[in-house]
């Protein structure tokens, strides 16, 4: 068995309390409550650090990024205490054969135990020419590294659903993670993802051995159970009919709701309003900019980002990622529907008037 978590902060100077007081940290981000901390001490001091390998594929680094500024736990504490991340290309120091040979050693030391990180949708088209590592094809790699892994996450927009890279008419056939790889992916999708979100999945991997309890996508439940526009701090002004007219407008300077400058947050599942970013300090709308919607699948596709959504439904704050998709999918439906049977009517209206003057002439 290797180091534990507890042995390991035992060897950096970390006091017990230091160590009784990350253990509640790591609890809170990973979604537990306070009569789950002791399950935390417990597993840190009982198991050993798994070993971790954060793949690159088509992306943009930007879930990287979003990742070592980390605050809850800090991403030193995570990188060096927590898990063993013996392979990032973006990260390591290590290059060429050295690097190589650490990724192959993790994959055959740790069989059914090591995890891995995927950042980056995966190119498929042309026989995967598109991304080739090595004279391999992103796929291939994909396919080698995951295949005795305990746990694969996908992080952000471009490993859960294909992100920009997937948008129409999306020339390399990018694809997400979950349709490559035969097990369970967890999706942690954004433009990038909440830092602390990204630690809570990990750390909820790290307590209970096991996955997060997942939505019909993949997504985990405790951060991606609500819309941004339920927990908005602007939802008031939206439900009382007080919105921003225009950019900087005296209504935009009174933080009235931004859903008619294009604001997706009625319709996009995420913790950004209640985690936030920046060590909990802002999130977009906060900032005065809408939410893109920078989660769920084709965002890109469903520009202009500054046109309203001609309509919604007015569901209430229990509503769930698993529960409003078909309601949504049926309202639009209906309302293209309606939309059809009113623009017939019209144009019959249209038809006899014009017959009429006709008769009259």
């Amino acid at each position: 068995m290797g180091q534990t978590i507890w042995q390991s902060m035992q060897q950096k100077g970390y006091s017990r309390r230091e160590f009784l007081q990350f253990c509640s940290a790591a609890a809170v981000i990973a979604g537990l409550d306070k009569s789950s901390v002791g399950q935390v001490v417990s597993a840190f001091e009982t198991q050993s650090r798994p070993a971790v390998v954060w793949m690159h594929f088509q992306e943009c680094t930007c879930c990287s990024e979003s990742f070592i500024r980390a605050s809850h736990p800090t991403v030193i504490d995570v990188l060096f205490d927590v898990i063993s991340l013996n392979y990032t290309e973006t990260l390591m120091a290590a290059s060429g054969f050295q690097a190589e040979k650490s990724l192959s050693d993790t994959i055959r030391d740790n069989k059914g135990k090591y995890i891995v990180l995927v950042e980056g949708s995966v190119p498929t088209a042309e026989d995967g020419v598109y991304c080739m590592i090595g004279g391999k094809s992103g796929e291939s790699i994909l396919q080698t590294v995951t295949a005795d892994a305990a746990a694969v996450i996908a992080w952000g927009s471009c490993a859960s659903n294909g992100c920009v890279q997937g948008a129409k008419p999306n020339p390399t056939s990018a694809t997400p993670i979950h349709k490559l790889v035969d097990k369970p992916v967890i999706n942690v999708p954004g433009c990038p993802p909440i830092a602390d979100v990204m630690m809570g999945v990990v750390t909820h991997l790290l307590v209970l051995g096991q996955m997060p309890e997942l939505d019909d996508i993949g997504r985990p439940k405790e951060f991606y159970g609500r819309r941004v526009h339920d927990t908005c701090y602007r939802r008031p002004n939206y439900d009382a009919g007080l919105f921003v007219e225009a950019w900087d407008d005296e209504n935009a300077r009174k933080g009235y709701c931004l859903y008619k400058m294009g604001c997706r947050g009625p319709v996009t599942y995420n913790a950004c309003s209640v985690v936030k970013w920046n060590e909990g300090t802002s999130y977009p709308i906060q900032s005065g900019h809408g939410c893109i919607g920078c989660s769920e699948a084709g965002f890109w596709d469903n520009e202009p980002f500054y046109q309203h959504l001609p309509s919604f439904p007015g569901f209430g704050i229990e509503s769930t990622a698993d529960t409003i998709g078909a309601t949504v999918g049926l309202v639009t439906l209906a309302g293209v529907a309606a939309h059809a049977v009113l623009t017939n009517v019209r144009k019959k209206s249209v038809i006899e008037e014009e017959h009429q003057d006709d008769q009259k002439e």
